[in-house]
């Protein structure tokens, strides 16, 4: 399933980037979308994290009452704008479902805007679609997640 999503900081592309790959940024990430057990790591130009989340009642039948979903992102150089693009694998452990995505952290909008573009995927026959279509909306939510956090971050 396609999915794909856009969020907007008013601060510059370097200083957007520099919040997310700082382990304190992402550990807020973790504490706001309600882990009930995380880490956080950033080597270089690479972020991880690991988060333990109760399991959304849609899919609860499937995979328990929790699941732990594990997001890496590699960032790639700076260009002269301060433009940076970003592989993104989400995954689910002991779960066949992966998210691999492009982001992309340009000028514009309020100072900056990131978008985020790939392919959600769940790999069980039959049912997978019907369990990527109910999975999306708490992936975007993750997502939005950063913008709430991001912006708190970015107003201190």
């Amino acid at each position: 399933m396609d999915i794909s999503s856009r969020l907007e900081f008013a601060a510059e592309p370097a200083e957007v980037y520099t919040m997310l790959t700082d382990k304190a940024y992402l550990e807020e990430v973790c504490v706001a979308s309600r882990s009930l057990e995380y880490e956080a790591s950033v080597d270089g130009d690479q972020t991880h994290t690991s988060r333990k989340l109760a399991a959304p009642e849609s899919s609860a039948r499937f995979t328990g009452p929790t699941l732990t979903v594990n997001d890496d992102t590699s960032w790639g150089p700076a260009q002269p704008d301060g433009s940076r693009t970003a592989d993104v694998r989400l995954t689910v452990s002991g779960q066949p479902v992966t998210l691999k995505a492009v982001m992309r952290l340009t000028p514009g909008g309020k100072g900056s805007q990131i978008t985020l573009s790939g392919e959600l995927k769940v790999a069980i026959p039959l049912v997978g679609k019907r369990i990527e279509q109910s999975a999306a909306p708490a992936v975007m939510a993750g997502f939005r997640t950063q913008q709430q956090v991001g912006d708190d971050w970015l107003s201190r």
